[in-house]
């Protein structure tokens, strides 16, 4: 399994990929395709809704942007999505439900966070995997003051512990993986507040395998609670932020093993080499962005990319020096 972090969609992004007039976001990540191919399931964050060019497009603070991003992020083998954030209701039930349908045409995408009707969000949505069954849930922590509306929280999933323990119990006896993603924590901080603390060591007491943190744009560590292993955040995936901080993102990974013996099922969760990359774009004109690994970078692309490196490397296994960062 990998997964990433924010995709984040400003004007520049999306004037980028304008040409002909036909949205293509596929070159912004094609340094990046062949990495997600390898993994059986991958994991990013939609933050900015996919209503859809024809509802009208707009950017901060109330976005809509093009499908096209998901047609991207598919094509490079996302297989899991969070629809639940803080812009999740920004333009109101229409283009949520635009956003949210359109995931629904692709039958072999996981999505939560952000659903058609009640029915809709307590449909167990159970998948499977070389013989290993996972569920997906998403929370936000809250939806920018843009208040839910009533009669239809099934918009967008906004945290609360008992909602949280209700749809854990109702899941929890039926996969061998429960994965919960939370967009959470404060912006820019590389480090989780109290309320993040407190959240992964509750969501470790229900028994949640992987805990995916999303929201502070910026990478913070990876930790393990007992049996649960917490992103506590992967920083942005694909943005126009400015700052340094705001470029480079974590692709966490993992490798999940069932063994059968006999009458009983042993599920093992290991952390692999975890990768960090960088989101380069013109520094002037803020266009061709390039998503690219740390491995293709040189002092051209990113001066002092090696230091670099190793101050974020260092902030992802600070709570954990066993953790491997590579290139």
């Amino acid at each position: 399994m990998i997964m990433v972090g924010d995709v984040l969609i400003h004007i520049p992004v999306y004037k980028d990929a304008y040409k002909d007039g036909v949205y293509d976001f596929t070159k912004m990540i094609d340094r990046i395709k062949p990495i997600i191919k390898e993994h059986d399931l991958a994991f990013y964050n939609q933050e900015t809704v996919l209503g859809g060019v024809e509802l009208g497009l707009s950017s901060y603070p109330r976005f809509n942007f093009p499908q096209e991003v998901g047609d991207a992020m598919i094509d490079a083998g996302f297989n899991l999505v969070s629809l639940a954030n803080n812009h999740t209701i920004d333009r109101g039930e229409k283009v949520t439900l635009s956003s949210s349908n359109y995931f629904k045409k692709h039958s072999h995408v996981l999505t939560a966070g952000s659903y058609s009707s009640f029915d809709d969000k307590l449909e167990n949505r159970i998948f499977e995997k070389n013989g290993i069954t996972y569920a997906l849930l998403a929370y936000t922590e809250g939806t920018n003051g843009i208040p839910v509306p009533k009669g239809k929280e099934y918009l967008v999933d906004v945290y609360n512990e008992e909602k949280v323990k209700n749809d854990v119990e109702r899941l929890r006896s039926l996969v061998d993986i429960l994965i919960v993603s939370i967009h959470w924590g404060n912006e820019y901080v590389h480090y989780p507040n109290s309320n993040q603390l407190k959240m992964a060591n509750y969501l470790a007491s229900l028994n949640v395998d992987i805990v995916i943190g999303t929201h502070p744009h910026v990478v913070q560590p990876i930790a393990v609670i007992d049996d649960t292993i917490i992103f506590y955040s992967l920083g942005n995936f694909l943005s126009s932020q400015i700052g340094i901080e705001r470029l480079i993102g974590l692709m966490g990974r993992l490798e999940i093993t069932k063994t059968v013996y006999e009458d009983k099922v042993v599920i093992e969760k290991t952390l692999l080499e975890q990768q960090l990359f960088y989101n380069k774009y013109h520094s002037v004109k803020r266009n061709n962005f390039r998503l690219l690994p740390f491995s293709e970078l040189n002092n051209d692309l990113l001066p002092n990319y090696e230091s670099v490196f190793e101050k974020y490397a260092n902030i992802v296994n600070a709570y954990d020096k066993s953790i491997i960062i590579k290139k």
